[in-house]
């Protein structure tokens, strides 16, 4: 299991997802982006900067 807290990319935001597969973290953290923080266009490099703060959950239950 992986996940992703968006506060790691946007200071004070509470969201996050798990998922096993990182390419569903990244479509689920870039609709939050444009829903949540207006984000209108999701460039390559807010996909990286997403991709490099995904991390492996221990114990998901």
């Amino acid at each position: 299991m992986k996940e992703f807290h968006c506060g790691s990319l946007v200071p004070g935001c509470d969201w996050h997802t798990r998922h096993e597969e990182e390419a569903e973290i990244i479509r689920r953290a870039a609709e939050h982006m444009r829903q949540t923080h207006g984000e209108t266009v999701i460039r390559e490099t807010m996909v990286e900067a997403i991709r490099s703060r995904i991390e492996k959950v221990r114990n998901a239950a």
